[in-house]
């Protein structure tokens, strides 16, 4: 089993930055694909950022490319999601979660953890 704790969520402007940080625990951290995934208000959860195993590779959604920016720790189990210029659209709850490969179907992934709240003002 591998445990998923986010944090670094909260309200900002458009235009300035948040730093996520996604905190596993249990079985080994590095050869697991990670990524972030959000949910918008009532609409479904999307991918928007992935890293895999082993590596640095990365994939981004289109909308996040050049904003965004996986990262991963492995000596601190940690996997980060920097976001700057932020948007009013990219107000969401956001989640990591860890799986086997990397792939842009949440259905994919094994282990989610509980998200936590972007919220970005106009």
């Amino acid at each position: 089993q591998v445990q998923l704790v986010e944090s670094g969520g909260g309200l900002v402007q458009a235009g300035g930055s948040l730093r996520l940080s996604c905190a596993a625990s249990g079985r080994p951290f590095s050869s697991y694909a990670m990524a972030w995934f959000r949910q918008p208000p009532g609409k479904q959860r999307e991918f928007v950022a992935g890293i895999r195993g082993g590596s640095d590779s990365t994939n981004y959604k289109t909308s996040v490319r050049g904003r965004f920016t996986i990262s991963r720790d492995n000596a601190k189990n940690t996997v980060y999601l920097q976001m700057n210029s932020l948007k009013p659209e990219d107000t969401a709850v956001y989640y990591c979660a860890g799986g086997v490969v990397l792939r842009v179907s949440p259905e994919d992934y094994d282990y989610w953890g509980q998200g936590t709240q972007v919220t970005v003002s106009s």
